[in-house]
């Protein structure tokens, strides 16, 4: 059996389909900057717990077939999200990245960087320098570079959970104690370090190639205190560039974050939240004009993520309130949103709850959108166990 669709709760538009069979395991989905899709949507990457630690999956959407890629069996290695994780071992679960056309996967394994074809051919290409401490990696759209984010392993020493929850004041130690991050790109051919560039008094988490010029990084800066204009930035190469400024309506008081490229490459989309409890936000940058375009969203404020698909479509999994929903700061649907940036649009479409719990960065859908644009990914812990979900992108 390849699919079964399972009973979500009454109100939701449309029911979704479970992708994913074990209902022994947890298992969800890639980090949602990297996709999990790959071959043209015939495989879906992810990870499951069903062997007793994380590994890496695929999964042949056609056949139902799967196959494990990883061998991991030392727990999870310390990383940026998996605080508690054990230093220099295991596996990241924050590293793994695809490059979908070829249908490779990246990864990290306590220090070393490996790369895995969809046959199980493994390469290690290396390993990055200790002391260090690695986030989301990203891979070019061309396959030749591997970008692995390092910060000083201090930024992350000491207690970092507050009643289960990270505490991200981990920025106003990096600023005291002048800690760096690196944005180290990897020869995915050679596993030679192609390039080390130290950003100073940084914690960068994210990264993302441009679609179309790799040498053109996109990173953040994680949760400043003035994460309205310090959290996106680009490298060209050569120069580093702040991306969102004060003016216009804009502060260093708001919030911004889950910034990404539109598939074409020619902007950025990003989301977040006016200072003083104001409305939130999406936002996008048109790079070659520097354009910002932003629009206010309508109702509470709820935290979620966005992702890109082709002509201004979005999906979310946060922010829409309806059919009785309770207020709260966590969304409860996944919504394709068809955005007008040119006349400040948005229409809203409901596709159905994730009914997550959101209790942990493992359990928030983080929906994809298939590169076909049929449908939305995402993971629900809904049934007990994480699980990965798909429903269709047309309501209609």
């Amino acid at each position: 059996m390849l699919s079964k669709k399972v009973p979500f709760p009454k109100g939701n538009s449309m029911t979704p389909i479970r992708v994913t069979q074990n209902k022994n395991a947890n298992e969800q989905l890639l980090y949602f900057t990297s996709s999990s899709l790959l071959k043209e949507d015939t495989f879906l990457a992810f990870l499951s717990d069903r062997m007793g630690f994380p590994n890496i999956f695929v999964r042949n959407l056609e056949t139902g077939v799967e196959k494990q890629l990883s061998n991991n069996q030392e727990g999870i290695l310390k990383s940026y999200v998996y605080f508690e994780g054990s230093p220099y071992r295991g596996i990241s679960k924050a590293s793994v990245s695809v490059h979908s056309p070829s249908g490779t996967i990246y990864y990290i394994q306590g220090r070393n960087i490996v790369k895995v074809t969809l046959d199980g051919k493994e390469t290690v290409l290396g390993q990055y320098p200790e002391n260090q401490m690695t986030a989301f990696t990203h891979v070019s759209s061309d396959n030749r570079f591997l970008c692995v984010p390092t910060t000083d392993e201090r930024a992350l020493d000491g207690k970092i959970q507050l009643d289960g929850r990270p505490n991200y004041n981990i920025d106003e130690r990096v600023q005291a104690e002048s800690l760096s991050s690196y944005l180290r790109v990897y020869d995915t051919s050679t596993g030679i370090e192609v390039i080390c560039e130290k950003v100073k008094k940084a914690w960068i988490t994210h990264v993302q190639f441009s679609p179309i010029n790799n040498k053109h990084i996109l990173y953040n800066h994680e949760w400043p205190a003035d994460c309205g204009i310090r959290r996106m930035w680009l490298f060209d190469g050569k120069n580093h560039i702040r991306l969102r400024t004060e003016g216009d309506g804009r502060s260093k008081a708001d919030w911004t974050c889950h910034e990404m490229w539109e598939r074409d490459g020619i902007a950025i989309i990003y989301h977040g939240g006016y200072q003083n409890k104001g409305p939130t936000y999406i936002g996008r940058i048109l790079l070659e004009e520097a354009k910002v375009t932003e629009i206010a969203l309508t109702g509470s404020a709820r935290y979620g993520h966005f992702t890109v698909g082709n002509s201004g479509v979005l999906v979310t999994d946060g922010y829409y309130e309806e059919f009785g929903d309770q207020p709260g700061n966590k969304g409860n649907w996944i919504c394709r949103i068809d955005v007008d940036w040119a006349n400040g649009i948005t229409k809203w479409h409901p596709l159905c709850r994730s009914s997550s719990s959101w209790d942990s960065q493992d359990a928030h859908p983080h929906p994809i959108i298939d590169q076909n644009m049929h449908y939305a990914f995402f993971t629900s812990d809904f049934e007990g166990k994480r699980a990965i979900y798909k429903v269709s992108l047309n309501p209609n």
